[in-house]
Parts: structure tokens; C-alpha cells; sequence
């Protein structure tokens, strides 16, 4: 038969085991990792018109980017499209991938889509000309490269200029695209190498 005094010492026991769970400290749940921050619409370079900003949309976008299409996957990709009121737009296109490797790879490959994009060009499209040049890189995290592609169609008098950039920070790479009628010379080049130094510091 148990005693009062065995009653009691269970009781207490229990209520101090009980304090001691409650006294443990809670180990916080992980937080999910911050999404890459796009750029606004005033960190483009200055135009004619302001600048307007679209969206951010997950996946790629309907209308591929020429020089970059079939090159970026969708998974872990979103975009953001950007626009004057002339004939000036813009895009901006990140994306995470699995591990920092797999996003130097991509970096590397986009690269080279940029660098070969006017020869690509050329093929597909009898009568285009044009320049490619690139222009350096631009000193922000890792493997921030700046292109142009200058084209022009002869025969219809038509001149287009695109500047390109590919910047990473660790598993995130982001490309910027931006284009309008003319050519390199009336292109804001500088503005341009600035605006990718904003957009690959301000991911993370």
C-alpha cells in the first residue's frame, strides 16, 4: 500500500521533471532562404522616358531571350520584364540552381551564348550584320560579364543594339537584358556595367 509521503515524492517528481521539459529551450525552425531581390525600375539606365517595371513571374518567359533561349532552365528561374514608353526594354532573368558548381556551369554557359549569339544570328537570318564585342567585367561577387551585339539590316535601313550581361553570386545567376533602336554608340554602356553591379550585389 503507498504511503502519503511515497504520494507525495511521485507528485513531485513529476512537477519537476515537468518544469525541467518546459525549461528546455525550443531549437527555432530553420528559416527558408530569402528569394534574390530584382532590380527596380529606376536602377536601369536613365532614359528618354521613365523606366516602367513588370511583374516578377516564375519560369521563363513566353518570348524566349534570343541569344539566351534553350540555355536557362526553368526550374528554380524567374524573370521580370521592363519598358519605356520608346522603343527601349528590358528584362531580367534569375535563377537559383541546385549547388554554387551547377550555377558557375550555367554562368559558363550563358557566356558563351552570348559570345556566339550574333554567328547564331547570322545563320538563321540571310542578310543580318552586325558586331559583337565584349566589353570586361564588372568587379561584384563572381562572373560578372558585360556583351553588345550591334545588328543592322541593309536593305531596310533598320539598326539595333542589345547590351547583355552575366553576373553570380554562389548558387544564383542572373542575366540582364537590355535593347533599343540604334547603336552602340547612342547605348548607355556605362550606365549599363553600373546597373549589373547593382543587380548581382543586391541579389542576396
Amino acid at each position: 500500500m503507498r504511503t502519503t509521503r511515497t504520494i507525495r515524492t511521485a507528485l513531485l517528481t513529476a512537477a519537476v521533471a515537468g518544469l525541467a521539459a518546459t525549461a528546455l529551450p525550443t531549437a527555432p525552425a530553420a528559416a527558408a532562404p530569402a528569394a534574390p531581390k530584382f532590380l527596380s525600375a529606376g536602377q536601369w539606365p536613365a532614359s528618354l522616358t521613365p523606366w516602367t517595371a513588370g511583374p516578377v513571374h516564375k519560369g521563363l518567359p513566353e518570348e524566349g531571350s534570343v541569344c539566351t533561349a534553350g540555355t536557362i532552365p526553368a526550374k528554380g528561374t524567374r524573370h521580370r520584364d521592363f519598358r519605356t514608353e520608346l522603343d527601349t526594354g528590358a528584362r531580367q532573368t534569375i535563377t537559383v540552381a541546385p549547388t554554387a558548381a551547377k550555377a558557375k556551369a550555367l554562368a559558363a554557359e550563358l557566356r558563351t551564348a552570348l559570345a556566339t549569339c550574333l554567328d547564331r544570328l547570322k545563320e538563321q537570318e540571310p542578310g543580318l550584320e552586325g558586331v559583337s564585342r565584349y566589353h570586361g567585367r564588372v568587379n561584384v561577387e563572381e562572373d560578372s560579364h558585360v556583351y553588345s551585339i550591334d545588328t543592322s539590316y541593309p536593305e531596310v535601313g533598320s539598326t539595333d543594339i542589345g547590351l547583355h550581361s552575366v553576373g553570380r553570386d554562389g548558387r544564383t545567376v542572373t542575366v540582364l537584358e537590355w535593347g533599343q533602336l540604334g547603336d552602340l554608340d547612342g547605348a548607355p554602356l556605362t550606365g549599363f556595367r553600373k546597373t549589373t553591379g547593382t543587380a548581382v550585389a543586391k541579389l542576396h
